[in-house]
């Protein structure tokens, strides 16, 4: 039996709320706790899902395949650094020119790109984020492949003090819950439907009269410009910004997120920012080689996972999504607790695993309305 779409939306939605109250609650945690790192990975995590729903407007809603998404990081980044290594440090001045220097590139990638399509558009998005790459590299006044570090935070006139860190992260926070809102405005605008109308078909869209390139163009400079200050975010949580941080591989990681969390919904980009870093600072306490056993889980969920986390989610499978998350992090925590034994974790493991095992067969005869 399907479920409603209204009641989809809904559990996606309640979801979605609940891990934005948890996340508002992350520097609490981490007093708490004692645990300033806590504090510190989580404000990298909130950047970056920052950036992967701006990834979204374009690949989610819009079907363009950017692999030079993470350039944009680079140029918001690079604008904060470049400015405060020259003694202006002011707001007023290093934000906007982050924000006005991304639209800028942006709209420049864009024109060049869009109007090709498919393998072609994912191909020079790619040269170009390259060609910001290298530029980097070769920027030797500025750190070169060494990078760039940032001497003194933005001066917000005493409105906000960058520096401290509960405050920055609550600015992270307040910015990303803002990105949720405008896209679900834009998207569910006459604007976002041309957008969602051209990714289906474009040459209908543009017979019935919509300027398709244009739109797309829009959706490209606006994501663009967001992922710019997604950089400026980072560059200032860091304090420091290289040429590392605008390589395809980081392009990949955020096409990942989206896909982990489910393309075209509004809160994918969120789920998957959060499971990818979360999964990426678990499995590599493990062992440096985390990408081997991250790649099959997320092969797993494209095969059997249509619409990634939010997907599953909306078809009721909640409870599985807990069982494995819960199995996960108690092998996690079994594991801190007894080193390099590995006996009662992997029993644990294969308890776990029996038991997602279970719920599946459970429900699917409850479905079928068959008896166990």
């Amino acid at each position: 039996m399907s479920v409603p779409a209204s009641l989809r939306s809904s559990v996606s939605t309640a979801v979605a709320l609940l891990l934005l109250a948890a996340l508002a609650l992350v520097p609490l945690a981490a007093e708490v706790f004692e645990d300033p790192f806590l504090l510190t990975l989580f404000t990298r995590i909130v950047i970056l899902a920052l950036a992967a729903v701006s990834l979204n407007l374009i690949l989610g809603y819009g079907g363009l395949v950017s692999f030079g998404h993470a350039a944009f990081i680079g140029v918001g980044g690079y604008s904060i650094g470049i400015l405060a290594k020259h003694g202006m440090y002011a707001a007023w001045i290093q934000w906007p020119v982050a924000l006005l220097m991304s639209a800028l590139f942006s709209l420049l990638i864009g024109l060049l790109s869009l109007r090709t399509r498919g393998i072609f558009f994912i191909m020079i998005t790619l040269a170009l984020s390259q060609l910001v790459y290298y530029l980097a590299n070769g920027a030797y006044a500025y750190g070169g492949d060494d990078g760039l570090t940032i001497l003194k935070r933005t001066d917000f006139g005493g409105l906000i003090n960058l520096s401290h860190r509960p405050s920055f992260y609550y600015l992270c926070w307040a910015l990303l819950v803002l990105s949720l809102f405008l896209t679900h405005r834009l998207v569910n605008s006459r604007f976002g439907m041309v957008l969602r109308g051209a990714k289906s078909n474009d040459r209908r869209m543009a017979a019935i009269g919509f300027p398709v390139l244009r739109y797309r163009l829009t959706a490209f400079v606006i994501a663009g410009t967001v992922c710019g200050l997604a950089g400026a975010l980072l560059a200032t949580h860091t304090d420091f910004i290289s040429p590392a941080m605008i390589h395809w591989t980081r392009s990949g990681d955020m096409i990942v997120m989206v896909v982990l969390g489910g393309m075209g919904s509004l809160f994918g980009p969120l789920f998957g920012a959060v499971s990818f870093l979360a999964l990426e600072e678990i499995l590599s306490s493990y062992t440096e080689y985390w990408k081997l056993v991250f790649g099959p889980l997320l092969v797993l969920v494209v095969l059997f996972a249509r619409g990634g986390i939010d997907g599953a989610l909306g078809r009721g499978h909640g409870g599985i999504l807990l069982a494995i998350i819960g199995g996960f992090f108690l092998l996690h925590g079994v594991h801190l607790v007894y080193g390099d034994d590995w006996a009662i974790p992997g029993a644990l493991l294969l308890g776990c695993v029996a038991l997602v095992g279970l719920v599946h067969w459970l429900r699917r005869h409850a479905q079928s309305g068959d008896k166990p």
